[in-house]
């Protein structure tokens, strides 16, 4: 394909327009894959491979019975976030949330986080998520980096009497990524996961936003 052709395809769009030229062309891509979306699931999934132009999330997401239904209504009701990543805070539509009463917490950078994380010789992720406990209010753990944030929550609803409101379970990588989206796979918590190796904080942010523009735009 010479210049002048790759010149042709370029659309020439509005930047409030791009947007909704990306959901039409993701729309495009899943019909042409055969891929129906569950209606309930539909624009999380697609907000995801949005941010992640990959279209292995339409078959690995998975959500447990009413999940968007039940994060939404914990989001409208006031609920929290808490991520396990500065970058996926950064992500999360704070004005959306805030008109909704709730707040994005991360405490990966805390100082007395990172000197028990020293102490104990565990991760900061996992003292993030003890921290994380004391927030008096429904909480949405949005987990898109760290497995160790999640093995901590299971571990913590296995030693006490606390069960989080609701899991967002996304994180990257190899080493015990798979097995820690697993432990969550496993519990009552309502939840969505991505499974396999595949996540990150972008896409934690991704899962926020789409519920959030459900109840706000």
């Amino acid at each position: 394909m010479d210049r002048v052709e790759r010149m042709s395809k370029i659309e020439h769009l509005k930047p409030e327009e791009i947007e909704k030229r990306s959901f039409e062309m993701i729309s495009e891509e899943l019909q042409r894959r055969g891929i129906i979306l569950p209606a309930e699931e539909e624009m999380i999934t697609k907000r995801v491979i949005h941010t992640s132009a990959d279209f292995e999330y339409a078959d690995t997401m998975t959500y447990s019975e009413n999940a968007p239904a039940i994060a939404r209504e914990l989001l409208f009701r006031g609920a929290d976030i808490v991520t396990d990543t500065n970058m996926a805070m950064a992500g999360i539509n704070k004005k959306a949330l805030a008109r909704l009463g709730g707040e994005v917490h991360c405490f990966m950078a805390d100082a007395e986080v990172a000197r028990l994380a020293g102490e104990r010789g565990i991760t900061r992720a996992a003292v993030s998520m003890e921290r994380a406990r004391s927030i008096e209010k429904p909480v949405i753990f949005a987990i898109g980096n760290a497995p160790t944030a999640l093995i901590r929550i299971s571990e913590m609803m296995q030693e006490e009497d606390w069960r989080p409101a609701f899991i967002i379970g996304v994180p990257v990588g190899f080493v015990n990524v798979e097995a820690s989206k697993e432990l969550i796979l496993k519990t009552e918590v309502p939840y969505i996961i991505n499974r396999g190796r595949k996540g990150g904080s972008n896409v934690a942010a991704a899962i926020c936003n789409a519920l959030l523009y459900e109840l706000t735009r």
